[in-house]
């Protein structure tokens, strides 16, 4: 009877280290996606950026053509 439990006992420490082993590899797959993750969100964080600036130069652009379109007008009026 003792042999039976101790074998069991055995068989449940295999199976605890077995989980822990399994634990470990999903830990360290977490810890790649977390990186991942941060990685991705500093590249967006810069492209949020870049469709700023991007949005600030064209809204510049157009107030030059505006002010640009305004003085042709002007000019062709003096002719």
């Amino acid at each position: 009877m003792e042999k039976e439990i101790l074998e069991i006992l055995k068989a449940m420490q295999q199976d605890i280290k077995g989980l822990k082993d399994e634990q470990q590899k999903a830990n360290e797959k977490l810890d790649r996606i977390e990186k991942k993750i941060d990685i991705t969100y500093d590249q967006v964080a810069r492209s949020a950026e870049d469709i700023t600036g991007i949005k600030n130069d064209l809204c510049f652009v157009e107030e030059a053509t505006a002010k640009n379109w305004n003085d042709i007008a002007k000019l062709k009026a003096v002719k």
